[in-house]
């Protein structure tokens, strides 16, 4: 089974899966995109590299058991092939506060929690993986580790899928 975890920077993706008990393998893709060079360049205005989703997509089927058996992490995880596709997502004012706090630009946490507002990923991932595979989680003042607990409650079929849960439109 391969589960991608999803949102917005900042929703707290790379924090959870690191707390995650399962027999999947976590593959931080984000890290995977600069070590291994899965990207077409940088954007240096932006600072952020061209993902090549190509060349991620093949990456992805060599990981694990033939690319099964993975947890993968990142705001693009929802792009590739999953069975289930866990969406954090946060308060936007909440989510602006944690992505000043770890250095971005105010440029760059407003257009982030703007996008959490209009629920950018979350219907990308409905998009492609349809309502039955999708599961929203709300991370705002929750401790990490009961996070991680959602994602094996996903993980282990224990909860149900829930697009379209959470409404953060009030901060537009």
């Amino acid at each position: 089974m391969r589960v991608a975890v999803t949102g917005t920077p900042g929703t707290g993706k790379t924090t959870a899966t690191e707390l995650v008990d399962s027999d999947l393998e976590t593959v931080h893709l984000n890290d995977a995109i600069r070590e291994e060079e899965l990207h077409d360049g940088a954007d240096e205005e932006r600072g952020s590299l061209y993902a090549n989703f190509d060349a991620i997509r093949q990456w992805l089927d060599e990981q694990g058991d033939g690319g099964d058996d993975l947890l993968v992490d990142s705001h693009l995880a929802h792009h590739f092939d999953a069975e289930k596709v866990v969406v954090l997502r946060c308060h936007p004012e909440a989510l602006r506060e944690r992505l000043l706090e770890r250095g971005e630009t105010d440029a760059k946490a407003e257009e982030n929690a703007e996008s959490e507002a209009l629920d950018v990923i979350l219907s990308e991932s409905v998009g492609e993986h349809g309502t039955e595979s999708v599961y929203e989680i709300d991370t705002t003042d929750r401790a990490p580790d009961a996070v991680a607990s959602d994602i094996v409650a996903v993980i282990e079929g224990e909860r149900e899928p829930s697009a379209g849960t959470v409404d953060y439109l009030e901060y537009l």
